[in-house]
């Protein structure tokens, strides 16, 4: 099933990251999302002037790359990333 590019699911996404101890900021700038460690902070910037669509696809690309600690998240949010690492994405 795939994912579908809603208000949610963007929410869901943010959650998720959230739970893995990344902070998600919304910045304007001519740059790609992207996650990366400040001073041992791990943050993700995103994009704000992206599409609904390509926020989504950016964090869940993110999410399938980046190491995951999954005793930091609860059934739901693992079921979630399950879910996500199972869907292809068309990028």
């Amino acid at each position: 099933m795939p994912l579908s590019y809603t208000q949610y699911t963007l929410d869901k996404l943010e959650l998720l990251l959230k739970a893995l101890d990344y902070k998600v900021r919304y910045e304007k700038g001519n740059f790609k999302t992207a996650a990366c460690l400040l001073e041992n902070s791990k943050v993700v910037v995103v994009n704000k002037f992206s599409s609904l669509e390509s926020k989504i696809n950016s964090l869940a690309e993110l999410l399938q790359q980046i190491p995951i600690s999954e005793n930091l998240l609860d059934e739901k949010q693992k079921q979630f990333l399950y879910h996500l690492k199972q869907t292809s994405l068309q990028l």
